[in-house]
């Protein structure tokens, strides 16, 4: 039975990547549009390139150096020979997701464009096929590279399950390495872009969005590829891949046999085929309102999810056996708490509802009403996110035997965060076709379409505002289930090391490198939102002097009669942005580490509690915060409140401009650094064992 569960999950893996190319080809048989239309999404795809180009030459080294100390260590006997290969793989493979789903979305943009001349229907189809892509490419990698590793571990090198979960646990820290680089350096390329685009553009300039004059437009639409796409896969790939090797790791401590360890990637991988069948019922009529099209993206995830809660409970019993079945329930509170968070966060953001429509509203009274407003409505967010994990942890702790047992009720935990990831295909999808329509509505406006064909692509990308929003509730609620398995795989991994058990014996609160280690990894999201938010504050200041210059310098380019150098804005937010990503990551690696060695492992217990409570919180906070902010401009150029070019329009403008590195710079990337954390200190455990100072 073991080899038959291991080959399911590399056949939901290989289903998934089928999948994935075929919809690929089906987006490419759509027309790209005219001329002009070609000509705008070639320049965006070749940004794009040229932004990943320099971005994974400077990854390579970092990967490079890591290789060689990981190997000295395997050499020392700290670790398994396999693990700097592993972390290699997860890195690449994480890499891969990101570098897919750009490639499939600068291909998608202008084809999602030209549908929208056709129908609304028909341009949410393609925008949302490419996100399609985009999510079984994610799932199907990381299963992929969870069930090849597994084979090889258990079934040629005859490895134990303690070894093959140490290993594997070594690549999910590699893909988090990859996924922090490419979160933070694809978002303060996207985020400088657009807000000197917006504020030079929109507020100083007064020309609409996505102008062909502005000289900042082209760099916004890579950003958006850079940024939103291809740093949301290596993130989701991340966060998936986490999710199931930290189960795994969690399962051989509660059950010592592969059956439990394996489980995880058996519900990937029926996962896959729920997703597949909810995209088929992603679709809707001309002229939908906003409700309505979240309701048919919102129809085919719940589907998925519906499906995988009635076939998990046979699945969990064969393979657990009728004294564990009840761990189905955990899996069961993960998929509701995933629902649960994402209508809790369209409710807060989306402009349906009552705390963004007010939002709008604010800006009746000038800018700082509606700075203070949208940070309140991301403060006041917290609340539900925390108590539906909560009471998930609480569900899953319980159901699963932790009363009894509290290695079960970790193992509980860790598959509810699994059963939340379990359809992350469809979810997936949802989210990545934001990127897709905003560029499509970038290239409509640029190329100077109908005026019908850009409230179409206006309709979709407000959805995917929404759905983007949603999408990293989903992903910051997920990685917080994760943490917490990480923390006790962290745990166990010292309990196992010769001398380990003594230097983790007192995690009482009141334990001083316990407590100390708390305030430190309390702090550190605050840090790390500092650094990121500077880096995107100096990289736009470069954007808005470039843009400001061309305006004054160029003749004739405010009216229309001259073409602005848009490769100069794309260059400055290459360099700024791969220049900026490097000292975040570089923090996230290195100050497990040195905790550990000043404090030893109790002390990295306590920062890895402080970083989980404080980072979930900061992440929900910036998120919502910045989405509302986003969607109160959308509502507002819809033509309440005076509509676009108005009073109130340029109030919401900056609002957005503010909450842009929050939502998609900052918010995101805190969620892989609370992961980051734990994966670094499992990888390095043995180091701080032995070589701890306390």
């Amino acid at each position: 039975m073991d080899k038959a569960l291991i080959l399911l999950t590399f056949a939901g893996a290989l289903l998934a990547l089928i999948f994935a190319f075929v919809t690929a080809r089906k987006v490419l048989g759509f027309s790209e549009g005219t001329e002009k239309m070609k000509k705008i999404s070639l320049s965006i795809r070749q940004g794009a390139n040229a932004y990943l180009k320099r971005q994974y030459k400077i990854v390579v080294v970092f990967f490079g150096v890591m290789f060689v100390i990981l190997g000295v260590m395997a050499y020392a006997g700290l670790l398994t020979p396999y693990v700097p290969f592993a972390f290699v793989t997860g890195g690449f493979f994480s890499a891969l997701s990101g570098f897919v789903g750009m490639k499939i979305a600068t291909l998608a943009n202008s084809r999602t464009a030209n549908a929208c001349r056709e129908g609304l229907n028909r341009g949410l189809r393609v925008a949302f096929s490419s996100g399609s892509v985009m999510g079984f490419t994610v799932v199907g990698l990381g299963l992929l590279d969870i069930s090849v590793w597994f084979f090889l571990l258990k079934f040629v090198f005859s490895l134990s399950n303690e070894a093959i979960s140490s290993a594997m646990l070594t690549f999910g820290m590699g893909a988090s390495s990859m996924a922090l680089f490419a979160r933070v350096g694809g978002g303060v390329f996207t985020k400088a872009a657009d807000v000197g685009a917006d504020l030079v553009g929109k507020v100083e300039a007064g020309i609409p969005e996505d102008d062909p004059r502005n000289p900042a437009v082209i760099a916004d639409n890579v950003g958006d590829n850079v940024g939103d796409v291809a740093g949301m896969g290596a993130d989701l790939y991340e966060s998936y891949v986490g999710s199931i090797i930290s189960a795994s790791a969690l399962g051989v401590a509660a059950l010592h046999n592969l059956a439990a360890m394996a489980l995880p990637m058996l519900l990937a991988a029926i996962g896959v085929i729920c997703s597949i069948l909810g995209t088929f019922l992603v679709r809707t009529k001309e002229g939908a309102s906003q409700k309505q099209l979240l309701s048919a993206l919102s129809r085919g995830t719940n589907f998925s999810a519906i499906v995988i809660a009635i076939v998990a409970l046979p699945v969990v019993y064969y393979v657990l056996g009728k004294d564990n079945w009840t761990v189905y329930f955990a899996i069961l509170a993960g998929l509701v708490a995933g629902v649960l968070i994402g209508q809790a966060t369209e409710y807060f953001t989306s402009d349906s509802y009552k705390p963004t429509k007010k939002l709008a509203s604010t800006s009746e009274t000038g800018t700082a009403t509606i700075i203070i407003s949208g940070l309140s409505v991301g403060m006041l967010s917290t609340l539900l996110p925390i108590v539906i994990v909560a009471v998930c942890v609480l569900v899953a702790y319980y159901v699963s035997g932790g009363a009894a047992d509290a290695s079960m009720g970790l193992y509980g935990i860790a598959l509810a965060a699994v059963g939340m990831l379990s359809t992350l295909g469809i979810t997936l999808a949802t989210d990545a076709y934001g990127p897709v329509a905003d560029n499509a509505g970038g290239i409509a406006q640029m190329a100077g379409l109908d005026k019908e064909v850009r409230e179409r692509t206006d309709a979709l990308d407000s959805l995917g505002n929404t759905t983007a929003a949603t999408g990293k509730g989903f992903a910051i609620g997920s990685a917080a289930l994760t943490a917490l398995a990480l923390m006790a795989s962290y745990i166990d991994k010292v309990n196992t090391i010769d001398g380990g058990m003594a230097k983790i014996a007192n995690l009482n609160i009141t334990n001083p490198t316990v407590l100390v280690g708390l305030f430190i990894g309390a702090c550190l999201p605050f840090v790390f939102a500092a650094l990121t938010m500077n880096s995107v504050g100096r990289a736009a200041q470069s954007v808005v002097k470039e843009v400001r210059r061309q305006f004054k310098e160029i003749k004739g380019l405010m009216e229309g009669e001259a073409d602005a150098d848009y490769t100069s804005c794309v260059d400055i937010c290459t360099k700024a942005s791969l220049r900026e990503m490097i000292l975040p990551t570089i923090v996230a690696v290195v100050v497990p580490i040195i905790v550990g060695i000043v404090l030893g492992c109790s002390g990295v217990v306590g920062m890895l509690a402080g970083a989980t409570a404080s980072g979930f919180l900061m992440a929900v906070f910036m998120s919502n915060s910045g989405g509302a902010w986003d969607n109160a401009k959308k509502y507002i150029e819809s033509g309440v409140h005076g509509g676009k070019g108005s009073d109130n329009h340029k109030a919401a403008v900056v609002g957005d401009t503010v909450g842009d590195p929050f939502k998609d710079t900052a918010g995101p990337a805190i969620n892989i650094l609370i992961k980051l954390l734990s994966m670094v200190s499992i990888v390095f455990a043995a180091l701080i064992v032995n070589f701890s100072i306390l």
